[in-house]
């Protein structure tokens, strides 16, 4: 008869130490602790100190040649002809090469692709500043553009995925915003400083000193991931997306000197459009895609990016047409031109930093959008009142500082809103965008707008001409007029960024 095996009691469990509780009894979830946070980076702050650096060096090198071309051409023997290509060499390697610096900064890391941005752009700063030919400073603006694209989006992308708390982020942005928006004017600035009082070769090695000082912050105050392991270049896609834009970018440049009716514009136009409806074909169904396309499928998203790229292009032409009408119509200097354009920055810096990056938490980010456009609106109207014997204290200055305020509240709350809710693996190539998006608005408005200011400058001198001697008069009034019709064709684009923003970005008080 077998004898029956007493039963074994369980011996109890010790409460873990976190919670004072059993871990082999189960707590229901309702009942459980949240996990706690994550602590956040100490060193954000100066991390956010080396970004902004690095984005104020890229924005800044749009413009600062502008002022110091024409003494750069006269030391060079550079042709009327091929001077543009300072500019044009830089804006194609930029615009074009951008979505392919996104995807790489994906793959490869955000903080080794800054860093290798950041030397890259260095070095051929300097080789832009030794140059002894046109050619050789051509080269050297072609390879400034190449790793600006490498570096703009990964310098977003760090600042999006660094910066999360909404709060923080708004903080965060509105540094960046202002320095995306008023680094334009800051270019004019320091330009016209180099040239007058150094050299045109200045305007270029001073990106040097400020990419060294970024790339000794980089290693101690960037955080990132070291890259997507298994991920794959979609080389067809780059070669679509890239070569779409550079012939969009390089039209647009083309259309000023030859002509919206000239076989090679529309060919280089054409060639765009049909590269780039290729590269959205194969983007929905590349298995590794270079831009997945439900980034910009999403209606908050989409209607930032149709914002911004609407902003830059009714923006852009402001800085081109007052620094021809400082310098051609008031007889500015160079310098006096340059600090001319110190308001819009300070309005800018505070549009974005201590109004919208206030407000943003708690404000709906298309309110600060519209509002900013309906003012930048009301400041090209005031632009559009002008004449040859204006004041620059009662007739530019408020206009500057209504320009600087709109520009701002806008651009803060559109790159807040355009990076937010992104997977980090895709982190880079939705700055790309944004940095694409605006990047394309700047040339096709300065384009657009400058022909309409050189048309209607045209059939003024030619209604208004009445002899040789009348001829200055009549062409500084000609002038005046050109840019006055193309400024209330500003005011029209920036009021119809204030109506897509208000119809297409949802109310959100927190845009992360």
């Amino acid at each position: 008869m077998s004898r029956k095996r007493p039963k074994e009691k369980s011996l109890p469990s010790s409460p873990s130490p976190a919670t004072g509780r059993s871990p082999d009894r189960e707590v229901p979830a309702a009942h459980r602790a949240p996990l706690p946070a994550p602590a956040p980076d100490p060193k954000r702050w100066w991390a956010l100190a080396v970004i902004a650096l690095a984005q104020l060096m890229v924005i800044l090198d749009g413009t600062v040649v502008n002022i110091a071309l024409p003494s750069a051409q006269r030391a060079l023997g550079m042709s009327d002809a091929d001077r543009q290509w300072v500019i044009t060499a830089y804006t194609l390697a930029f615009g074009g090469l951008l979505l392919l610096g996104g995807r790489i900064a994906d793959l490869v890391g955000r903080k080794r692709t800054f860093v290798l941005g950041l030397a890259g752009f260095a070095a051929a700063s300097a080789l832009g500043g030794a140059a002894a030919g046109p050619g050789m400073l051509f080269a050297a603006r072609a390879l400034q553009g190449a790793f600006a694209a490498v570096l703009a989006p990964s310098a977003l992308s760090l600042l999006a995925t660094t910066f999360t708390e909404p709060r923080e982020r708004a903080r965060a942005f509105g540094v960046y915003g202002a320095l995306a928006g008023g680094g334009s004017a800051v270019g004019l600035i320091v330009g016209g400083l180099l040239t007058e009082y150094l050299n045109w070769r200045w305007s270029l090695y001073v990106n040097v000193p400020l990419a060294l000082a970024a790339l000794l912050g980089a290693p101690a105050f960037l955080r990132d991931r070291s890259g997507r392991r298994g991920g794959h270049l979609d080389v067809p896609g780059a070669l679509l997306g890239c070569g779409g834009l550079v012939a969009l970018v390089y039209g647009f440049s083309e259309a000023e000197p030859r002509g919206w009716s000239s076989p090679a514009v529309l060919a280089l136009l054409v060639a765009g459009v049909v590269l780039l409806a290729a590269f959205v074909w194969w983007q929905s169904r590349a298995a590794s895609p270079l831009l997945p396309l439900r980034l910009v499928k999403d209606r908050v998203r989409a209607g930032s990016l149709a914002t911004m790229g609407l902003a830059t292009i009714g923006m852009f032409g402001v800085f081109l047409f007052l620094t021809y009408y400082l310098q051609v119509v008031l007889g500015y200097p160079p310098v006096r031109t340059g600090l001319a354009f110190v308001p819009i920055s300070a309005g800018i810096v505070v549009g974005a930093t201590q109004i919208a990056a206030r407000l943003l938490p708690r404000t709906a980010p298309r309110t600060l959008m519209s509002s900013g456009m309906v003012l930048a609106a009301v400041g090209m109207v005031l632009l559009s009142r002008l004449t040859v014997h204006a004041q620059y204290a009662t007739h530019v200055l408020p206009a500057l500082l209504l320009l600087g305020l709109g520009m701002g509240l806008t651009f803060m709350p559109v790159y807040a809103t355009a990076t937010a809710g992104v997977p980090a693996q895709d982190a880079g190539v939705a700055s790309a965008v944004l940095n694409t998006v605006q990047q394309m608005g700047a040339s096709l408005g300065t384009v657009l707008l400058n022909t309409i200011a050189t048309g209607a400058t045209g059939r003024y001198v030619h209604a208004h001409g009445r002899g040789p001697a009348h001829d200055g008069a009549v062409l500084d009034r000609g002038m005046v007029h050109g840019f006055s019709v193309a400024y209330w064709c500003s005011a029209g684009v920036l009021l119809l960024a204030a109506l897509v923003a208000v119809l297409t970005v949802r109310p959100s008080k927190d845009p992360s």
